[in-house]
């Protein structure tokens, strides 16, 4: 299945590409190591986003190099939402393509943020390359953007399939229709759940086996042992919200501004801005000599 690319990103990204300044990498005379990937995709992605970081620095210079590039990816996409699409030929499948791509040059902005607050918020972070190349909540994060925009061209399958293949590199799982603001970071990230209603705000970080999830389920009426759909069950984050390790954040519940949530919390009320939750009471740790 063939795709031409007939939009404008290439020329943004290019522009982008030389727009670019230190700490981002902007070196184009480094090979990194391979790193294969049994879906096409994310390869392509991390070449096109961040080509310096992904052996791709054909790109930096030349617009028709990228177009190419957008063209193999436009391939993928089409064949994933062909899929299940009810018209697998029809011409609304190659818009989508079109206007998915269109919209890599804001994914790249928003992720560059999100690169920053990495590197702000982890005291072993050494370099903006490493967070790229390295983080794991950082390659979920970039997933889970373009995963979005699928979701919110009512692509719903195919987003969910990279979703669900991100958390096989990861082991965080985002649902493609969270809604996730700008300066965003997940540290460590293994057990990270985010639920499909979420909403975070700005400058959030959160850290392993944190859910964002729902607290019950209602039935739909008139059915057998059917869940209702498309109703809010996941909680909205505010902006400057730190989510300790092991905390359950849990229902369509609002976590306001400048929060603070410690380890292993179970939130299920709404907090106001400028609150910090913890645990009070730990449990009494005891010792005795093994021998």
């Amino acid at each position: 299945m063939t795709y031409d690319y007939s939009g404008d990103a290439h020329r943004e990204l290019v522009e982008a590409y030389r727009a670019d300044e230190s700490p981002f990498p902007t070196d184009s005379s480094v090979a990194y190591p391979r790193r294969d990937s049994l879906r096409d995709e994310l390869p392509l992605l991390k070449e096109l986003l961040f080509p310096c970081c992904w052996n791709a620095t054909e790109l930096l210079d030349d617009p028709e190099a990228t177009r190419s590039r957008l063209a193999d990816l436009g391939a993928c996409i089409r064949q994933g939402i062909a899929a299940y699409a009810d018209d697998p030929d029809g011409d609304d499948l190659t818009a989508a393509v079109d206007r998915t791509l269109d919209q890599l040059p804001a994914v790249r902005r928003a992720l560059k943020k999100d690169v920053e607050a990495a590197y702000k918020g982890d005291p072993a972070a050494k370099s903006y390359c490493e967070i790229i190349r390295s983080y794991p909540g950082f390659h979920a994060v970039l997933t889970h953007r373009v995963a979005h925009v699928l979701y919110e061209r009512e692509r719903f399958a195919y987003a969910r399939e990279l979703a669900e293949y991100s958390k096989t590199e990861t082991g965080i799982d985002i649902h493609p229709g969270a809604e996730i603001g700008e300066y965003f970071f997940i540290d460590h990230g293994t057990g990270v759940v985010i639920g499909e209603t979420t909403t975070v705000g700005d400058w959030v970080r959160i850290y392993q086996n944190v859910t964002l999830g729902a607290l019950h389920f209602e039935e739909a009426e008139d059915a057998d042992h059917l869940l209702a759909k498309g109703y809010k069950r996941h909680p909205d984050i505010g902006d400057h919200v730190v989510i300790g390790a092991g905390s359950n954040v849990l229902g369509a519940i609002e976590v306001g501004d400048n929060v603070s949530i410690g380890a292993n919390s179970w939130v299920t009320d709404d907090v106001p801005d400028d609150t910090s939750v913890f645990v009070a009471d730990h449990p009494d740790q005891r010792r005795k000599s093994n021998d």
